[in-house]
């Protein structure tokens, strides 16, 4: 498009759309109902915790094209993300004060599971076989055709509590039994289907905000972007078959022929906004526990935790954080509780003080959209009914669950449905 590209929201996905459009020579105008950048993927001061914490504790690996692509893009620093030199997990089971360090090996051919050092302890090497049911399922089914993880592959036994179970449900925040097969399969794809090398952990230990969105937003402002904060958008004005309109809270935006609008927008306040968009409609929450106390010498970057309330802890050089996904059931006890019981586990783990340094407790009820078959089959396209509208969002139908490879993804996909000019109808109800 020759006119003027407004990308409304600026989380990753809004963000990834700019910086594509930018690149392609598009005029760009962001807008940002919030006073800053980042969505749901930022960082933030703490004055309980006196420390700079992120918004939750994201993980990425070496296997993110998208992600470690558009870091490339806005100069990123090359100290922004950490982690081992090779594909490495550590995982604790508190029940039993077992340890061991999952190692895949760099190529695609699988032979670390043939050497019981490298692998789950208790396993033999077949057991890791379990998730070609995940494949074949998948295999040439749309979104949300193949089923549940539960019913390709048996989710009991000790591979499957003390691996799958713990990674899978990271992976997708929702319960791998009633997970889509689907996305699951694209993730082991993508990951440790490609070898050790696409598996190493990454962690933003300065920030997400100093890894993604301050050096995108100065990349953009940079480049001719215009950066409107504060911005909330209403509603849009429909025309023959396009937007004309741009309806915030603080006025009008008329549109000419030639502009174009991409929706990076969560998905309930997409469908506010757009409607017959079919979106999903049903989430999953995360709950996130920060202490102010830095981690001991020769920590672990991230620990996976099995049989504890605890399921992954990072180790930031000022603090220790804890995540748990899929935590709806975790909504209603209290974070005093919580913190309590967090704080215990840890302690344990890493062999600290009982007395629990100062803390933090993040609930986000809405984190991520449920990963299942109907879920998953609901989500939307780039591509509306509206030759100057494209969607972005990790909600969207990216192929991969609620992550930040995902976010990052949608948005490059977005712009160059714009730049390109395509146009499809099956985003809303009742087109043909």
């Amino acid at each position: 498009m020759a006119g003027t590209i407004h990308v409304v929201g600026a989380g990753l996905a809004g963000l990834s759309a700019a910086v594509s459009l930018v690149e392609g020579g598009a005029r760009v105008v962001l807008h940002e109902a919030a006073k800053q950048a980042g969505g749901r993927c930022r960082s933030y001061y703490d004055p309980t915790l006196g420390l700079t914490i992120d918004n939750g504790n994201h993980l990425l690996l070496s296997g993110n094209p998208s992600a470690l692509g558009f870091m490339r893009t806005i100069g990123a620093p090359a100290d922004a993300l950490s982690g081992p030199a090779e594909a490495e997990f550590d995982f604790a089971d508190l029940k039993t004060g077992e340890r061991w360090r999952l190692r895949p090996n760099r190529g695609r051919l699988p032979w670390w599971v043939m050497s019981p050092s490298r692998r789950v302890p208790g396993t033999r090497a077949a057991d890791y076989l379990a998730p070609l049911g995940i494949l074949r399922a998948a295999a040439g089914k749309g979104p949300g055709q193949g089923g549940t993880i539960g019913e390709s592959m048996t989710c009991a036994g000790p591979l499957y509590d003390r691996l799958w179970h713990p990674v899978l449900l990271a992976a997708l925040n929702t319960d791998p039994k009633e997970s889509d097969v689907g996305l699951a399969a694209k993730i082991l794809l993508e990951t440790l289907g490609a070898g050790g090398e696409a598996c190493r952990p990454l962690v933003a230990v300065a920030g997400l905000s100093a890894a993604f969105v301050d050096p995108a937003v100065t990349y953009l402002s940079g480049r001719g972007a215009e950066l409107r904060f504060g911005r909330r958008l209403r509603g849009l004005g429909f025309g023959v078959g396009r937007i004309d309109r741009l309806d915030f809270a603080d006025g009008a935006v008329e549109l000419g022929r030639d502009d174009g609008v991409v929706l990076a927008l969560p998905p309930w306040v997409a469908s506010d906004i757009l409607p017959g968009l079919t979106a999903p409609q049903s989430y999953r929450s995360i709950v996130n526990a920060h202490f102010a106390l830095p981690p001991p010498p020769g920590s672990p970057l991230l620990l996976g935790v099995v049989n504890g309330l605890t399921e992954w802890l990072f180790a930031y050089p000022d603090r220790l954080s804890v995540t748990i996904s899929g935590a709806d059931r975790l909504l209603e006890t209290s974070r005093e509780d919580l913190s309590s019981q967090i704080w215990i586990e840890i302690s344990t783990l890493m062999g600290l003080a009982s007395e629990r340094p100062s803390w933090q407790i993040v609930k986000e009820k809405r984190a991520t959209f449920a990963a299942t078959p109907a879920e998953a089959a609901r989500r939307a396209s780039a591509v509306t009914d509206h030759t100057n509208l494209v969607l972005a969002g990790d909600w969207t139908a990216t192929g991969l669950p609620s992550t930040i490879e995902g976010a990052i993804r949608s948005g490059t996909t977005a712009a160059l449905a714009l730049l390109n000019g395509e146009r499809a109808g099956r985003n809303m109800r009742g087109a043909a």
